[in-house]
């Protein structure tokens, strides 16, 4: 009985505190903070951009780029999200980044933020669907039902994208219950994979372990195989392996956009951020550490592509290979519901406040499953749309990490102008002394990311950035967006 008092207070405080920030408790809070933490922990997912991107990490500075890159870019991670965590402490609201960014930096700035952070979502769902297909679908699962890859067109590509992602919309609009208790089943089988894909490897390789590889540099970009173009010296290769981590360790903002489903926020979302990102540093140090030890030749693991199937994953027995391809197929399908439920809320919180075309019907909540309903179908027919360019799967990988990065350092850098002046709240999770140095470092850190992210072959991101820019400030200058769009309701510190 006082276990049911207690919570009904907790549920009472929450819908308090999202008053205060001018909001009326819409969705259903029927997440705890083991579920606030597994969706973060979801998307990030190890077995998803851990092994669909491995190529792009080996291709730029070979194993130096795992064994070194991957520590230096999971610190990174961290950084950013002990900056990002003490802000959605502070305001626990769906939305998170562009909430922050228009309070902490004013109502164009968090506008700028909603559209970084709305297609980098975009981007993520898209991504990781492809990858359920190819490699995931194609390499892993299509052969086992006696379907030959090369039989696979571009039709069956589109088909299987759509289905997919349909039936992650019909999860997240329509059975919210179900979908959490999947999200939270999927971080419970990323470790359980993930430590029986590396203990198999480790127990099955005949390749003896040099740990020196992991310390070894060597340039494979120009190379065959290899995903970028020749970098001369160091850095820029190190810097474009990191984006591999990068692109693998991100999407924890979605900790903070189901805020207003998540009992006791302020305590939880922060700790959610903070974990996700934590666990999947270290278990993903580990396997992509394992993968590089069991490679009999990293040159030729290069040339081949996709290195994890065939330099990695075939060395096991043909039984224990078909249990963990299915394993890690269904991790990355389970990624791709929680990507989506991340962007269905964040599109309904930029709604909710008029930043949207056909806000007033992107904003509905609905009323039986008290779930944003609309803007869970608009964010996977967007997702599925980005899909059908042709060189799919490098562009929204290496976009989403740039975009969601980007929204990650605006609101942090508008914080550390804020703090102390116009930002006086903090939250339960309060960095102390630490909050400005660990501020500057996450937007120091973001800047370089996104700075490389746009650098060949990744041009393509760059000029879809500018693009960006260019229409926003149509949109926000000579079309009106400025006097039209409002922002969120004022909150009083």
């Amino acid at each position: 009985m006082s276990e049911t008092i207690h919570a009904g207070s907790a549920a009472e405080q929450d819908a308090a505190e999202l008053k205060k920030m001018g909001y009326e408790q819409e969705l259903h809070r029927h997440m705890g903070g083991f579920s606030n933490f597994a969706i973060s922990f979801s998307i990030i997912c190890i077995l998803a951009g851990g092994i669909s991107a491995f190529n792009q990490g080996l291709g730029a500075g070979g194993g130096f780029s795992l064994g070194v890159g991957w520590p230096v870019g999971g610190v990174f991670a961290l950084v950013v999200a002990m900056a990002m965590a003490q802000i959605a402490s502070a305001y626990p609201t769906a939305g998170g980044l562009y909430h922050w960014g228009s309070i902490l930096g004013g109502k164009g700035y968090g506008w700028v933020t909603a559209w970084f952070n709305l297609l980098g979502l975009i981007f993520v769902v898209a991504s990781v669907n492809f990858g359920v297909y190819d490699p995931f679908f194609k390499t892993l699962i299509a052969p086992m039902l006696g379907i030959a890859p090369e039989s696979m067109g571009q039709a069956f590509q589109i088909g299987f994208i759509a289905i997919i992602t349909i039936i992650q919309a019909i999860l997240n609009a329509y059975l919210p219950k179900l979908t959490t208790k999947l999200t939270d089943i999927s971080g419970y089988l990323i470790f359980a994979v993930a430590t029986a894909l590396v203990v198999s490897l480790l127990a099955f390789t005949s390749t003896p372990l040099d740990f020196s590889k992991l310390f070894t540099f060597t340039n494979f970009t120009g190379t065959e195989g290899s995903v970028w173009p020749k970098q001369e010296g160091f850095l820029l290769p190190f810097l474009s392996g990191l984006l591999f981590v990068t692109y693998t360790i991100t999407g924890f903002d979605a900790s903070a956009h189901t805020s207003e489903e998540t009992r006791d926020a302020a305590n939880n979302v922060p700790k959610g951020i903070i974990k996700a990102v934590i666990y999947s540093a270290v278990f993903g140090f580990i396997m992509v550490s394992t993968f590089v030890l069991v490679m009999p030749n990293l040159a030729d693991g290069v040339k081949q592509g996709y290195t994890f199937f065939d330099a990695i994953l075939h060395q096991l027995p043909n039984s224990l290979r078909i249990l963990l391809s299915i394993g890690i197929f269904v991790s990355n399908f389970l990624c791709g519901l929680a990507c989506l439920t991340s962007c269905s809320r964040m599109m309904f919180a930029f709604s909710r406040d008029g930043g949207l075309p056909f806000s007033s019907a992107l904003r509905k909540v609905h009323g039986k499953s008290k779930t944003p309903i609309n803007a869970t179908w608009t964010s996977a027919i967007l997702a599925i749309a980005a899909t059908l360019y042709g060189d799919a799967f490098l562009v929204l990988a290496t976009g989403s990490a740039v975009f969601l990065y980007i929204s990650y350092v605006m609101p942090t850098a508008a914080g550390l102008l804020a703090e102390g002046k116009n930002w006086k709240h903090k939250g339960p999770f309060n960095l102390g002394g630490l909050s400005k140095p660990i501020g500057v470092l996450a937007v120091l850190g973001g800047s370089l990311l996104a700075y490389v992210g746009m650098q060949p072959p990744n041009e393509k991101v760059l000029y879809l950035t500018i693009a960006m820019l260019v229409v926003m400030g149509l949109f926000w200058y000579v079309f009106g967006e400025s006097k039209r769009f409002k922002g969120p309701p004022t909150v009083k510190e």
